[in-house]
């Protein structure tokens, strides 16, 4: 355990967007997994729910202000909508206004969005996405009456202001111990959407997830699509599609993206490339739109920010969204792996056993890439 411990804190970054040492490769999956895995707890692993009773959410009219993607992204924006729908069919609420971003609008565009969503009559509105953080900001004072929740952000401090944050590097250490257990060339890659500190968090988890299993006997290249500041790259599946072939040459045979609509680029570069994919937010496998490449999805990392939506809009039902997580990780469910794709039956106990011990606290994994 010892061993696993200090692999999970020393991912080694040999410099630019995090690149590691590796062995040979072309063995078998597992052939490269050089550490024992902790032990998994004994039992059955079942999903944490929340018992919300008879909430009763008939006055309420859940507005959605998506980030770039929007319904239909199959992954982060679908989640968020799948947190509302559910709750309309649960509770009784009406389903409100739904707006996308652009991949180049203005914070003025996003802010005269909450505010004619605000105008319609939307309570509460639901801003997914760390981009509306600003917009967010200065729309909500101006609306006291309101109840917003700001995925993925927790810098405003204002009364009406829920933030809905997760622990993205815990369940994408998971996805990294996946990647270790499945990788035949001992070289993995990651694919980032847009390089900002949140989706560095996916990429330094999963390094550290690569690094715990396979200690240096395992490569990990990590890209992005595009820099801070233009999220195109979260809808761009043509360029993820390129630079997933580009790695996939290179060795790479698992590719974990955390990249929103342009996952599918991925998925079908893995697909072409006898290549495996690993997805995010969304259990990527059980996606309709995703159905032709689903087989090479051997995993998702799951960002719940249904489970989060749907909670919150029983909070603001019942008057109280402050009872929520202040961080949605593990230990509450928030971030975990998919089992639907029956290929990863396999390694189930050994990632029970890395969940159990980020849980317990004897591993630490840290929102930071190194290098």
């Amino acid at each position: 355990m010892a061993g696993v411990l200090a692999m999970a804190g020393c991912a080694k970054d040999s410099g630019g967007d995090g690149n590691q040492a590796a062995g040979d490769g072309g063995g078998e999956p597992g052939s490269c997994v050089t550490e024992e895995a902790p032990a998994a707890p004994e039992g059955s692993q079942e999903e944490q729910t929340t018992d919300h009773g008879d909430v009763d959410a008939g006055d309420l009219k859940v507005g959605l202000a998506f980030d770039v993607g929007g319904r239909g992204d199959a992954s982060f924006n679908d989640a968020a909508a799948a947190g509302v729908d559910r709750a309309v069919e649960d509770f009784g609420a009406e389903k409100g206004n739904e707006s996308p971003a652009a991949g180049t609008e203005s914070e003025a565009a996003k802010e005269q969005r909450l505010r004619q969503m605000a105008e319609q009559g939307n309570n509460p509105i639901i801003a997914v996405g760390f981009a509306y953080a600003e917009a967010v900001g200065k729309v909500a004072p101006k609306y006291p009456d309101t109840e917003f929740a700001l995925v993925d952000d927790n810098s405003v401090d204002e009364e009406n202001v829920t933030p809905l944050v997760f622990a993205e590097e815990e369940g994408s250490f998971l996805a990294g111990v996946a990647a270790a257990y499945k990788t035949s060339e001992c070289h993995v890659g990651f694919v980032g959407g847009v390089k900002t500190p949140l989706i560095q968090k996916f990429q330094a988890g999963f390094e550290q997830g690569v690094e715990a299993a396979g200690g240096d006997n395992i490569e990990v290249t990590s890209e992005y699509l595009t820099p801070a500041g233009d999220i195109s790259g979260f809808n761009d599946p043509a360029k993820a599609n390129v630079k997933s072939k580009s790695m996939i040459s290179q060795g790479s045979d698992v590719l974990f993206h955390a990249a929103g609509a342009s996952g599918q680029g991925v998925f079908e570069a893995a697909a072409a490339g006898d290549a495996l994919g690993i997805g995010v937010d969304s259990d990527q496998y059980e996606q309709k739109t995703l159905a032709d490449v689903k087989d090479t999805i051997v995993t998702s990392m799951l960002k719940k920010v249904d489970v989060a939506v749907y909670d919150y809009i029983a909070a603001v039902a019942e008057g109280d969204p402050a009872d929520l997580p202040e961080r949605f990780d593990l230990s509450v469910d928030g971030v975990g792996y998919s089992t639907s794709n029956p290929a990863i039956e396999d390694v189930t106990d050994e990632l029970e056993g890395y969940k159990k011990a980020i849980v317990d606290g004897d591993i630490e994994v840290s929102e930071t890439p190194e290098g």
